[in-house]
This record gives C-alpha cells, structure tokens and sequence, in this order.
C-alpha cells in the first residue's frame, strides 16, 4: 500500500526572523537599480543629443541604445515583483 503524503509552502515575509531586514535590501536594490537606470538614460540621452548635434553617427546611435536598454532595464526592474508573483501563482496551480 502507497502511503500519499502531500506537501505545500505557504510564502510569508514574517516567518523567519530577519525577514524585515530582507524586505529592505530588496526595496534598497530595487530603488539603486532605477536610480541606475536613469542615469544611464541621463548619460545615454547626452551622448545621443552631442553626436546628433556633431554628425557623429556612431556615437548617436550609441547613445541611443543606452536610453533604448536603461528603459528596458527600468521595465524590468519595476515588472519583476509582478512577474515574480504571477509566475509563484502559476506554479501552486500546478498539480
């Protein structure tokens, strides 16, 4: 006879000791990697703007994917919590 013994996890920020500490680190990362984002859009939107101004092609399309790729990054960054949740979502469904 085949004893079934089931299983389940129950995700709680308060279960362990030191779970507040962990909340911060994740909002302190996710606060530097916008602040990152946005100055590489800074930076990048410069560059775009002082090659286009001086005809310098390469560097303006440089420039150009560096705010393309610091949007995609702040995308992602602001996305992930929800992403993150939809796909824990999707797994308890699973069977």
């Amino acid at each position: 006879m085949l004893l079934h013994i089931g299983v389940s996890a129950h995700p709680s920020l308060t279960a362990l000791p030191g779970s507040n500490v962990l909340q911060q680190l994740v909002n302190g990362a996710e606060a530097w990697a916008l602040s990152i984002a946005l100055l590489g859009a800074f930076i990048g939107s410069a560059i775009w703007a002082v090659a286009a101004h001086t005809h310098n092609h390469h560097y303006a399309a440089r420039g150009r994917m560096a705010v393309l790729v610091s949007g995609a990054s702040a995308l992602i960054v602001g996305a992930a919590p929800g992403l993150v949740n939809f796909f824990q979502h999707l797994g308890t469904t699973a069977k």
